[in-house]
């Protein structure tokens, strides 16, 4: 049985990727298979020893691997990983993403992206062209509500035209907002681009709910790959 390894992306920022990576890395670390966490780039870090969405996914692995390898590309400024390095003057070194990458091979491994596919990541790439190098399947998450089946439809192109496999469509509600388009956005995606939707993963205040509304909702997807 090969292991379960997958790219987590979304076609914004803040539509529940961190969620969603942590969801499945616990579900990983509830089957005792010493899940990977990766978190190449990450920006907005208050304190650089300490990126927050890297430490989280740390956590829901339970993972004894360096945050160093985990989240090799740390940035200060909350804008796109390549805004924050060219404005901080540096080069961030693809050579060194590849090796944390290659450190953890053989192993499960949830990779979580920065914002949508076509985010900088540096002067030459954007995310899509590390989920391409990756050679890894996606989940794609994407708001429940409306716009997302126009946001959704656009990446679900962008990584066909790539021939990237897409594992799922996520749904995610980030707030509690009355939107009438929630009932029908799971239907009308599955029908039209043929993929799996998971959800929509309803918003709920409370942080221990939500967790396990998300690991209920991605729970089936760690059979599709064995």
């Amino acid at each position: 049985m090969k292991p379960f390894r997958v790219f987590v992306t979304a076609t914004d920022t803040g539509v529940g990727k961190t969620q969603v990576a942590c969801a499945l890395l616990s579900l990983l670390a509830d089957a005792h298979v010493n899940p990977a966490a990766f978190k190449p780039y990450e920006s907005g870090c208050a304190d650089l020893r300490r990126p927050a969405d890297a430490l989280a996914l740390k956590r829901a692995a339970r993972s004894k691997d360096p945050l160093s390898r985990i989240c090799p590309h740390r940035f200060r400024e909350a804008v796109a990983p390549g805004v924050a390095a060219a404005r901080a003057g540096r080069r961030p070194s693809f050579a060194k993403t590849l090796e944390a990458l290659r450190a953890f091979e053989g192993r499960p491994l949830v990779v979580e992206g920065a914002g949508g596919l076509f985010v900088p990541i540096d002067a030459e790439r954007d995310v899509i062209d590390v989920i391409s190098r990756f050679r890894l399947p996606v989940i794609l998450v994407a708001r429940a509500g409306l716009g997302t089946l126009n946001h959704t439809a656009l990446s679900l192109g962008a990584l066909s035209a790539r021939d990237i496999p897409v594992l799922a469509v996520v749904l995610s509600e980030a707030d509690s907002t009355d939107d009438s388009s929630i009932k029908d956005n799971a239907e009308q995606l599955a029908r039209r681009h043929r993929v799996l939707v998971l959800g929509p993963v309803r918003f709920v205040r409370d942080a221990a709910k939500r967790r396990a509304a998300f690991r209920e909702a991605l729970r089936p997807l760690l059979t599709l790959q064995r």
